[in-house]
């Protein structure tokens, strides 16, 4: 569905089914947008300027109550699985009734915006919201079109989002109340239930991950991306609490994006136009180009502040431990505009393994490299639930299952003949734990970190030994400037030497177990590459 926006919203609206809204607000500027949620008490303001949020009853993403409507288009193309669940499209238009009604008589916010900082592949979205905080972190993740532009914008995807509209998961072939469904006929996202903004940024990343690579042959990416000073494009894979946000702000290199990208012929381009970082534990001495960034403009959520002021207390986890922050790119005072780079000659594999077992850096062969990628790994740290004292694995094919309409394995190809094509470095970067496991090792240090990946990239690394590792056979160096060569090997930083043996077998036995789903498509190379159980 294809409309225009040239300033008259309310004739969208209505052309959405979308009628008798009480005031609709148009393309408000963040300062209007942040009173407005002042004077409805529905946040406050940080002593940064910032404003904070509260999203209520979700404070992240709920996968299983993510829906992709099963039609013509999508039945034979779309992997459905726990990720990807079916709805129909009655069910669909029974929720699209529902969430376009709910808005009769309510204020509506209307944001213009669009998505791929390369022009060849630019999606424009029209995003409609409940809430005007939401209108302001659409402003703040999404590329701005200028005013001349917006005269002759037209929308090909349009975004809903309705917090207080709930489902009848007995009528409406939902899990529960809360909604999130992706139409790819009618080129529609209907979120209902829920507040949390990341539902949006979600849907959206999920949108391109079909289009670019079945229709235009782009490799959409999970992952954070920099440029060096000669040019050099570097991404950084990695799931959630991995780094991917933390690294890629290096003020030695410009930032292109710290979440969501794609590869074409020429490079790599952005997806977004802001980022909406961790702010967990976040402080001015770690990561500053952040913790500056969350300022007048930039939206809090979920965080809470220091008793009897306004000065946000980051390192506590009441309301949740996914506290974030979205801002503009433009924030971040390195930032590459136009957000696109060329072809990457470094890719990092980011993982905080809770193990303690990995190495803290190693460089991978190309079947090792489609054999990680595809296993995407993870271990998380003991949670807050009664009697979880062990880290807990996480495999998440690409390193973004649940956004990956598509099988893996297609997105795994076009990996895989890229990373050939132009001979791209492929690191595996642990930012999890050494000398055991969480509990017991310490965590890697950031400034270690940093390090490795700038010997990574600066050729720091050209002349160094490596050796295989033992049981996942990754290439370890035996030195690396800035970093004590003693914590190169994770065996060396264990007391217990049988012990980390012991654990290294346990996590390679959980690797081959998981892929298997994958080996009847994988091939011989990337199933050698397999650990040594």
């Amino acid at each position: 569905m294809q409309m225009s926006s040239v300033r008259n919203p309310v004739a969208d609206l209505r052309e959405l089914g979308i009628e008798n809204a009480a005031n609709v607000y148009y393309q408000l500027s963040p300062e209007k947008l942040a009173e407005q949620t002042i004077a409805r008490k529905q946040g406050v303001y940080a002593d940064s300027g910032a404003l904070a949020v509260n999203t209520g009853e979700f404070t992240g993403r709920s996968p299983k109550d993510k829906f992709i409507v099963k039609d013509a288009i999508t039945a034979d193309t779309v992997n459905w699985n726990d990720f990807n669940i079916p709805i129909s499209e009655a069910n669909f238009d029974r929720l699209y009734s529902r969430i376009t009604s709910y808005f009769s008589g309510k204020d509506v916010w209307v944001r213009d915006c669009y998505a791929c900082a390369d022009e060849d592949f630019r999606v424009n979205i029209k995003v409609i919201t409940e809430l005007p905080w939401s209108s302001l972190f659409a402003y703040n993740m999404f590329l701005r079109p200028t005013e001349e532009e917006l005269e002759y914008m037209l929308t090909d995807w349009t975004v809903i989002q309705a917090p207080g509209c709930l489902a009848d998961p007995a009528t409406d072939g939902t899990r529960q109340q809360n909604f999130s469904v992706v139409n790819f006929t009618k080129k529609m996202i209907i979120i209902g239930g829920s507040a949390y903004t990341g539902e949006i940024k979600k849907g959206v990343f999920t949108i391109l991950n079909y289009v670019l690579p079945h229709n235009k042959n782009v490799l959409s990416m999970h992952c954070s991306a920099n440029q060096g000073s000669d040019g050099d494009t570097a991404i950084f894979f990695g799931l959630s609490g991995t780094g991917k946000t933390t690294l890629s702000a290096d003020p030695a290199r410009k930032l292109i994006g710290d979440d969501e990208h794609g590869w074409t012929s020429t490079g790599v381009f952005n997806f977004e136009g802001g980022c909406y970082a961790k702010c967990i534990d976040l402080s001015e001495e770690k990561e500053p180009q952040i913790f500056h960034a969350v300022r007048k403009g930039a939206l809090l959520e979920n965080i809470t502040f220091f008793p009897d002021t306004n000065t946000v207390n980051y390192a506590d986890k009441t309301i949740t431990e996914n506290t974030r922050v979205s801002y503009p790119l433009t924030y971040i005072d390195n930032a590459l505009e136009p957000s696109v780079g060329g072809i990457p000659k470094n890719i990092f594999f980011l993982t905080c393994d809770a193990y303690g077992v990995l190495p803290p850096i190693s460089k991978l062969s190309p079947g090792q490299a489609m054999y990680q990628f595809i296993s995407g790994y993870t271990a998380k740290v003991a949670g807050t639930e009664a009697g979880v004292t062990e880290p807990k694995s996480t495999f998440s094919a690409c390193f973004g299952a649940p956004f990956l309409p598509l099988h893996p394995a297609q997105y795994a190809q076009m990996l895989g003949e890229r990373m050939r094509k132009y001979a791209v470095n492929v690191w595996l970067i642990n930012t999890g734990w050494t000398g055991g496991a969480y509990g017991t090792g310490n965590r890697i240090k950031l400034s270690y970190t940093r390090a490795m990946i700038a010997a990574a990239l600066n050729g720091g690394l050209n002349n160094a030994t490596f050796q295989a590792h033992p049981v996942f056979g990754f290439a370890v160096p035996d030195a690396c400037p800035g970093v004590p060569d003693n914590i190169l090997d994770p065996r060396n930083t264990w007391e217990d030497k049988a012990a980390y043996d012991a654990k290294s077998k346990d996590l390679a036995a959980q690797f081959i177990r998981n892929f298997e789903k994958y080996a009847s498509a994988a091939e011989a190379e990337i199933l050698a590459a397999a650990p040594k159980a």
